[in-house]
Order: C-alpha cells, then sequence, then structure tokens
C-alpha cells in the first residue's frame, strides 16, 4: 500500500458520519446552502416498521380498555430504581404526557406530541423535561406487551390520561391513533440559542412587550415548554410572569380560562423536585455514557428514595394531597399567605407564612415527616393577575364546572395537533364536536362529477383561475398538525376569503361561478373548487399534447362560520408561496427558505416540490399574474419547459434589482425572462438541479405531466383523511 495513503498514527479510520460528520456539513461549509434534509426527515429508510404496515389499520385491533388497566395499574407499582411520590407516579406520568404535547404551538402547527417527539433530542434532554427519561422507562413493559399497534406517542399521553383518572378525575375523552415517527423532528425551530436557559432577551424585540417573543416560538427560554416558574429570567415577579404565561398560552391556542385551568389543574396533583444540589446532577441523557443506557441526570444523593429526586430545583408539593383530584390547590393558594424563599437547590419559589404544621403535606417517602408546600410564580400569577384570579374564584365557586373545564382543556393540550376526529380512535373519542377540531359535515358523492366538470368547463373561468383557486384552498393543509386544506372550503370564509396572498377580487369572481354550479348539482364547494382545479389542470394537459387524468375523489364539506375558529386560521396566512412566486412583504429570510418551509408543512418531496414549481409557473398561476419564473413561449400549457429553458446554457442569469434576476439571452444579450430566487434555486442548488434536469430531459416530457399529476392530487387530497385505509 502506498504510505501516503495509510491512516497516521493514533488516527481513526472511520469518519464518523462522512464528510456530513459533526461540524463538517455541507451547510458548515457553505452556511447559505439550501438544505433539504427536512423534506425526507420521516422518509421509509429511517421506519422500521413492514412497507405494508398500516399504523390506522393495527390501531383498531389494540384492546383498549386492557391498555388502560395496564397503564393504570403501574401508577401504584412503585420501583426501587425510581421510587414513586407517595407511592403513586400519577404526577411524574402526568408531566411526561404535558410536556410531550405542550411543545405544540399555534404559529406552524409543530411541536406537540403526536409523534412521540419527546423521545429525541433535543426535547429527551431539555433542562424542562429532566427525569422524564424515567417516566418512559416505567411505561416500557405496557408498550413491549401491546406492541406496534400501541404507539409511544399513544401511551405517553394515555399515561397523563389514566394518571388523573386514577387519582379521580373522570376524563372527557381520548383519541388513539398517534403514530410514532422514528428519529428527531428537525424541522422545528426552537429557538437560535445555543445555551440552555439563555436569558429571555434573546427571544424578545422588548421583553416587557410579550407579543414581541418572535414567531414562531411560544416558549420563553430554550430548553422550557412554557414559562420560568421562578419568574421571567429567574425574578420573581408574579404579574410579570402573568403576562408571559397568558402569551406562551395563546400560542398554543388557549384561552384565559383554559391557561387558568391547565395551571390550576396540573398542579393539583403531584410535586416538584429540588432536594439536593444542582452542581451534583449528572448530564442529561444525549450527554451521558454509554454505559448509562440513555438514563440522564444522575442523582448521587437519591439514595433511592422518591424524596431526594431531582427535576426543576424547586422542592414542594402544591397541596396536601398531591395524589387526589380535588380543591387543595385553591384552598392553599387563596387562603394562605406566601412569601419567597428558597429551595434547597436554591430555586426561587413561594411558600406559606402562616400554614399549622398539621395542614402540610406529608413527605413523599416518609410520612411522619411534614413539609413546606410551594408555589411557582405562575401560580402565584393566577392569584395576583384580576383576570386570572376572577376565573379562579369561579373554579373555586363550582367544582364540577373547574373539573370539567380542566378535563376539556387537558384533552384539547393532548388532542390539538391530531387535527380532526377522523384521526382519532377507540371507544372513549368524544361525541361532541369541538370548535378546535375544526368539524367539517360530510360532503356528497352520489352526484354526477362528469356533469359538473362539463359545467365549469362553460363557465368562461380560464384554466389559471381555476388552477390557482384550487392551489389556495389546499396550501393551507399543515402536516404539523393537520389543520387547513382543501375540505371545509375554508377559502370562502373568514379570515381566507379576505388574505392578500389568495387575492380577494380573483376568489370572489371564482367563487360567485362555482357556488352556483355546487348548489345545482348537490356538491359542496370545496368539491367543486378541486374539481375545478382539475378541469384546468385537463385543458392545459390536452393542450400541451398529452392525455392524463386528474384522479379525484368527491366527498368533501363545506365548514360554516359556526364551525370556524376564526381566530386560530390567522397563523395559516400564507405569507409567501414559492409555488406561486408570491410574498407578502420582504422578510429576512430568502424566498427559497420560505418555499422549503410550505413543502415540508405540505408532506412533499424535494422532487415534488421541483415539479409543482416547474408546472405552476408554465401554468401562469403566479400571484398577480407576474411573469417572474414563467420560463415559456407557451404560457398556460403543462409543459417542462420551465427545467428546459432554466438548464438552457444558451441564457445567462443576472441580478437586477433585490430578488429579481434577467435571463438573458448570450447571443443578442435580449432580456428574456425575468425570475426569483424561488425560480432560480432549482438550477443553482445541486440536488435540485439534478432534479431539474431530470424534468428537461427530452424523453421526459409526459413523465413530467404524469409526476406534476400526482404531487397535485396529493395537495388535494393532503386533508381527506377519510380517504386513508
Amino acid at each position: 500500500m502506498d504510505g501516503n495513503t495509510s491512516e497516521p498514527t493514533g488516527g481513526c479510520p472511520v469518519m464518523h458520519g462522512g464528510n456530513t460528520g459533526h461540524g463538517n456539513s455541507v451547510t458548515k461549509w457553505w452556511p447559505k446552502s439550501l438544505n433539504l434534509d427536512i423534506l425526507h426527515q420521516h422518509g421509509a429508510r429511517t421506519n422500521p416498521m413492514d412497507p405494508d404496515y398500516n399504523h390506522r389499520e393495527a390501531v383498531k385491533g389494540l384492546d383498549f380498555e386492557a391498555v388502560k388497566e395496564d397503564v393504570k395499574a403501574l401508577m401504584t407499582d412503585s420501583q426501587d430504581w425510581w421510587p414513586a411520590d407517595w407511592g403513586h407516579y400519577g404526577g411524574l406520568m402526568i408531566r411526561l404526557a404535558w410536556h410531550s404535547a405542550g411543545s405544540y404551538r399555534l404559529a406552524d402547527g409543530r411541536g406537540g406530541g403526536g409523534g412521540g417527539n419527546i423521545r429525541f433530542a433535543p426535547l429527551n434532554s431539555w433542562p424542562d423535561n429532566a427525569s422524564l427519561d424515567k417516566a418512559r422507562r416505567l411505561l416500557w413493559p405496557v408498550k413491549k406487551k401491546y406492541g406496534n399497534a400501541l404507539s409511544w406517542a399513544d401511551l405517553i399521553i394515555l399515561a397523563g390520561t389514566m394518571a388523573y383518572e386514577d387519582m379521580g378525575l373522570p376524563a372527557f375523552g381520548f383519541g388513539f391513533g398517534r403514530e410514532d415517527i422514528w428519529g428527531p423532528e428537525t424541522d422545528v425551530n426552537w429557538g437560535a440559542e445555543n445555551e440552555w436557559l439563555a436569558p429571555s432577551e434573546n427571544r424578545y424585540g422588548d421583553l416587557d412587550d410579550t407579543s414581541t417573543l418572535y414567531n414562531p416560538l411560544a416558549a420563553v427560554h430554550m430548553g422550557l415548554i412554557y414559562v420560568n416558574p421562578e419568574g421571567v429570567n429567574g425574578n420573581p415577579d408574579p404579574a410579570r410572569t402573568a403576562k408571559h404565561v397568558r402569551e406562551t398560552f395563546a400560542r398554543m391556542a388557549m384561552n384565559d380560562e383554559e391557561t387558568a385551568a391547565l395551571t390550576c389543574g396540573g398542579h393539583t396533583v403531584g410535586k416538584a423536585h429540588g432536594r439536593g444540589a444542582v452542581d451534583s446532577i449528572g448530564a442529561e441523557p444525549e450527554g451521558c455514557p454509554v454505559h448509562t443506557q440513555g438514563f440522564g441526570w444522575d442523582n448521587p444523593g437519591h439514595d433511592g428514595k422518591a424524596t431526594n429526586a431531582f427535576t426543576s430545583g424547586i422542592e414542594g408539593a402544591w397541596t396536601a394531597h398531591p395524589t387526589q383530584w380535588d380543591m387543595g390547590y385553591f384552598d392553599y393558594l387563596f387562603n394562605y399567605d406566601w412569601d419567597l424563599a428558597k429551595s434547597p437547590a436554591g430555586a426561587w419559589q413561594w411558600e406559606p407564612t402562616n400554614m399549622p404544621e398539621d395542614k402540610k403535606p406529608v413527605d413523599p417517602t416518609d410520612p411522619s415527616v411534614r413539609r413546606n408546600p410551594i408555589m411557582t410564580d405562575a401560580d402565584m400569577a393566577m392569584k395576583v393577575d384580576p383576570i386570572y384570579n376572577e376565573i379562579c374564584q369561579k373554579f373555586m365557586a363550582d367544582p364540577e364546572y373547574f373539573a370539567d373545564a380542566f378535563a376539556r382543556a387537558w384533552f384539547k393540550l393532548t388532542h390539538r395537533d391530531m387535527g380532526p376526529k377522523a384521526n382519532y380512535y377507540g371507544p372513549n373519542v368524544p361525541d361532541e364536536d369541538l370548535i378546535w377540531q375544526d368539524p367539517i359535515p360530510a360532503g356528497a358523492t352520489d352526484y354526477d362529477v362528469d356533469a359538473v366538470k362539463a359545467k365549469i368547463a362553460d363557465s368562461g373561468l380560464s384554466a389559471a383561475e381555476m388552477i390557482a383557486t384550487a392551489w389556495d384552498s389546499a396550501r393551507t393543509y399543515r402536516g404539523s398538525d393537520k389543520r387547513g386544506g382543501a375540505n371545509g372550503a375554508r377559502i370562502r370564509l373568514a379570515p381566507q376569503k379576505d388574505w392578500v396572498g389568495n387575492e380577494p377580487e380573483r376568489l370572489a369572481k371564482v367563487l360567485g361561478i362555482l357556488e352556483p354550479i355546487a348548489a345545482e348539482a348537490g356538491a359542496s364547494v370545496a368539491d367543486v373548487i378541486v374539481l375545478a382545479g382539475n378541469v384546468g389542470l385537463e385543458q392545459a394537459i390536452k393542450a400541451a399534447g398529452h392525455d392524463v387524468a386528474v384522479p379525484f375523489a368527491p366527498g368533501r364539506g363545506d365548514a360554516t362560520d359556526e364551525q370556524t375558529d376564526a381566530e386560530s386560521f390567522d397563523p395559516l396566512e400564507p405569507l409567501a408561496c414559492g409555488f406561486r412566486n408570491f410574498q407578502k412583504e420582504k422578510y429576512a429570510v430568502a424566498p427559497e427558505e420560505l418555499m422549503l418551509d410550505k413543502a415540508q408543512l405540505l408532506g412533499l418531496t424535494a422532487a415534488e416540490m421541483t415539479i409543482l414549481v416547474g408546472g405552476m409557473r408554465v401554468l401562469g398561476t403566479n400571484y398577480g399574474g407576474t411573469s417572474h419564473g414563467v420560463f415559456t413561449d407557451r404560457v398556460g400549457q403543462l409543459t417542462n419547459d420551465f427545467f428546459v429553458n432554466l438548464t438552457d446554457m444558451d441564457y445567462s442569469w443576472n441580478p437586477v434589482d433585490g430578488d429579481l434576476y434577467e435571463i438573458r439571452d448570450r447571443k443578442t444579450g435580449d432580456t428574456k425572462w425575468t425570475a426569483t430566487s424561488a425560480d432560480l434555486v432549482f438550477g443553482s442548488n445541486s440536488i435540485l438541479r439534478a432534479y431539474a434536469e431530470v424534468y428537461a430531459q427530452d424523453d421526459n416530457a409526459e413523465k413530467f405531466v404524469r409526476d406534476f399529476v400526482a404531487a397535485w392530487t396529493k395537495v388535494m387530497n393532503a386533508d381527506r383523511f377519510d380517504l386513508i385505509a
């Protein structure tokens, strides 16, 4: 062997991830490179299940009642390696479920417990999730027993719900059906900080104006679910904390009553753990050596006693009976005075000044010892803030109302990211339709589709008008929380009908023609909008010389204003749409980055994103009719001209004004087309160019049409959960 190719003495012959290993990634070398990995993060290559495995079918065969009973049984099966507080794991399991679901935020629908993401970094090692690794290990025997049909995502949420039920709170309901992911959600922006619990100023334009918390964030620190329990930046001030509580819960789609119910009900049971020195606690799971097997936060002073457990650093229970659902939280909070104190771990907490010894909760390990109860700054906010105080007074006057309010809020917290009820399984799915589930009536399927298509074709609408309207209706879908989409035809309701990106004048014109057609045929407007898009697409395909049918599945329904929580739909407004070359205003983020984000939410692969952009350009569906990226002389025909001309070296690409470019003939210097960076990225990014070259080939003109139709249909049906087996 040539000595120059041998490994140096003491070196390692393994590249540890190849050229994309730690500190050596493509984006490390070229920070402005468009990273397409988020479009393929949960692909088939990461999934260990059989190719034909269908979780929706598997979960139907689950013995739901047996699972529930097994989960309840483990609540009081205290283990020596992690003993239960007062012999009951309820508080721990509630915290696990809460912190799994509580990462959800309304702005982009990401986070939440729907995929079991808390099993992976960074969430499994957030400071706020300390010792939840123990809760997952306690649940392992149940997961092992029921196998594939019981996802970790379902089991984690079920554990918290069953904990409450076992401690006396009847559940509002429960839906199985969450499907596990097999790696971390790399698309979630948890914040830009490089340290845990970095000062909150890093997340706000103005810390005293809570509305300036940067979107899409909801938590006030990197590594926390909500607010700092010690106060803003660790400085106790309940009135100030109340403002941050209100903002962060609102960003989870919770109103003031739901926020108060969750805060008070969450602390009606369980305790905080901080009996020990913080500097003695070991590393988080992702930072531990291999022999710990993912067990983090080692506590040398634990000694197998629940009393000595460590999580947040705050120490104490909130009620006299932490394993019972009762009104004890309110009794403590409102009937005693509270002063600031430091926990054994040095954390700020509030403790009572005038509580008799016999009213205090007993030690979780030794019932002969009584300990001071505690309140966090967020708890004190419920007393100090006039709005929260008024709500709490209402709860105290009617315990049944409080129990119902909490049970409903808990159900919303733990099911918000599951989308419509079509995704719920099991015997405990509530019959009641809740507005946050975006209910949609069932649509008709027995009308004459061909007759409707004929009327649409004769309506005088252009193909571009019909295609753009169908796209705008469907593009609101978010796979993150399964909201939005064409089903429901909410594009005709507030706020969507007035969104700038939906071109209200054009939209009103198209709806004015399609709605009477739908009414006459007995079809939903939602169906007819999609069907019109298909009609326009088939016209464009025929004009290009191809004969490819566009699939259509009737059955969409039409939602009403009463079934639409208009305010919660505001975050779904497209601020940019690379597929129609639209951008509401200039942003710090490049248009191609915004396009990538939307493609990920739509569940598209990089190839599908490429196909749809190329097709939408030549179809003439750009916002406002602009010609940017319309690289064709045959506008309105579904051709592969976008890719052919993008890859043609007879042209040069020249920046002219900000994000605008001119494509010029190299020989004459004449400007042939204009483009944005959302167009040119398909030629500049090496991966996207590889796809573009496939569709520019002479032998792939018809393949492009077929693939465009497939990607189009995927978007149109993204929210058709009734079509999934």
